[in-house]
């Protein structure tokens, strides 16, 4: 029986890193849901916790990182983060495919493309081997490569973007329905980026699959995801519908973020950097709101109470000010 593409539902995720500080959170109380059949993006700067959460959801958060709270329930697989073992090696790949950010450091240089699907084959105990390599090729080919080259050739032979594709297809290989997309387009040329963006349209269309793409370029996002959450300091600040949340941001993250994209056409001074930097860990406020620093808006309460994700019609959001404005 053919497999579903699966509803995610994060509740209450908290991930945290032990540091001489003791235990310092990089993704703070998030729930979210990734509707089945959708692509949702993840976008914000670098260090707010977008490939932490992704990371989240294959249960493969590495020491000094656990998660400490919350739950990643996955339609017919249950909630992985109780999930341990063969268990858990036999979800990854299986039912949850990761293509990850940096594609020529999770190729092995020291063996050919086909020997690692080989590989990769033999350890989720695939029979058909045969049917497995005539698959990839499959996919290759309908990704505008060569299959049998690419599966003879090691990663210095590929270029970023074959390297990516090839990413891709171990994703896929397997037959998984939930896919994460860490940073698809980073370091590639604009040509290369247009073609990887319209690959992961038709390949999620074709296959009936859930995915999930972490960036930081709205552009990506604008292109391929129905959702867009947006992150910062570990929290998820917004959510809703890509157009409506681009077309009319309410949070003012999301505004400064939109605001700071460079126009083609038009005054490019209209561009605006947001004012100060992004916390790290160390520096992520204990109590009230994670953006209070950078924000425009900021009150009183934005110093000591961290303001609730509430639903707004189609979006949720968490900002005091949003809520202030809806009681005036």
């Amino acid at each position: 029986m053919a497999k579903q593409a699966p509803g995610v539902r994060i509740d209450g995720l908290t991930v945290v890193y032990k540091t001489p500080a003791g235990e310092l959170p990089a993704v703070r109380n998030v729930s979210m849901k990734l509707p089945a059949g959708t692509i949702t993006g993840i976008v914000g700067e670098s260090g707010s916790g977008k490939s932490t959460l992704a990371f989240s959801l294959l249960n493969a958060v590495q020491p000094p990182g656990r998660i400490s709270a919350g739950s990643v329930e996955i339609d017919d697989l249950g909630d992985v983060v109780t999930f341990e073992g063969e268990r858990l090696r036999k979800a990854r790949g299986a039912h949850i495919g990761y293509v990850f950010q940096a594609a020529q450091n999770s190729l092995n240089p020291l063996k050919t493309v086909g020997k690692q699907l080989l590989d990769l084959g033999r350890s989720h105990g695939v029979d058909d081997l045969r049917g497995l390599v005539k698959d990839a090729k499959e996919l290759l080919g309908r990704m505008g490569l060569d299959g049998a080259r690419v599966l003879d050739s090691h990663q210095h032979e590929l270029s970023g973007g074959m390297r990516q594709r090839v990413g891709i297809m171990l994703a896929l290989v397997l037959n998984a329905h939930l896919v994460v997309l860490d940073e698809p387009t980073t370091a590639l040329d604009m040509i290369t980026q247009a073609t990887i963006l319209r690959i992961i349209r038709e390949v999620h269309a074709e296959r009936g699959l859930t995915t999930m793409v972490i960036t930081h370029d709205i552009g990506v996002v604008a292109e391929v995801a129905d959702r867009l959450a947006v992150m910062y300091g570990g929290r998820i600040v917004e959510q809703g519908p890509t157009r409506k949340v681009l077309a009319d941001p309410q949070h003012p993250y999301t505004r400064g973020l939109i605001r700071a994209i460079p126009r083609l056409t038009g005054d490019i001074d209209e561009a605006r950097a947001l004012p100060g930097r992004p916390p790290t860990l160390a520096t992520v406020p204990k109590e009230g709101c994670v953006f209070r620093e950078r924000c425009p808006l900021r009150m009183d309460v934005c110093d000591t109470v961290d303001p609730e994700a509430l639903s707004h019609g189609d979006r949720i959001i968490a900002c005091h000010a949003v809520k202030v404005k809806e009681l005036a």
